[in-house]
């Protein structure tokens, strides 16, 4: 008979694993939506920055790499890491959709509010995959 401790061991690694998975999922599926849908992503670019089209196409690129290199344990900490700089380099676009939504936008604001801190999220949760080890 497993003791609860054993138990609550084997549970955890299942949801961090289960966690992981999701992770993978997640952005490699945002990701493909680049090349599926690209205009979208190219509309909220900042219009500042040069080449919306290839920008598009290397984020999505990127997340489907970063994504699926968290499969792999040697490459996990590595890809958490891509994920979080990732993530930091996005807050630009977050930053100015929040700017666009307050200047100009029939678009609800809570929106572009909710983007910001949901980062934050992102990224403590790709901090916290980085030191799963199967």
């Amino acid at each position: 008979m497993q003791s609860e401790v054993e138990v609550l061991r084997i549970t955890e690694v299942r949801l961090q694993k289960a966690s992981l998975y999701t992770m993978c999922l997640l952005y490699t599926i945002a990701g493909i939506f680049h090349f599926i849908i690209p205009d979208f992503y190219d509309k909220i670019i900042p219009t500042y920055l040069p080449a919306h089209s290839f920008l598009t196409y290397l984020s999505g690129l990127c997340e489907i790499a970063f994504g699926l290199m968290l499969l792999k344990e040697s490459w996990r900490k590595v890809a958490a890491y891509l994920i979080i700089a990732m993530l930091l380099v996005f807050m630009i676009v977050h930053v100015q959709m929040l700017i666009d939504f307050l200047n100009n936008s029939t678009k609800p604001l809570w929106i572009a509010i909710l983007r910001i801190p949901l980062q934050f999220v992102l990224i403590a949760w790709a901090y916290r995959s980085s030191k799963f080890e199967s």
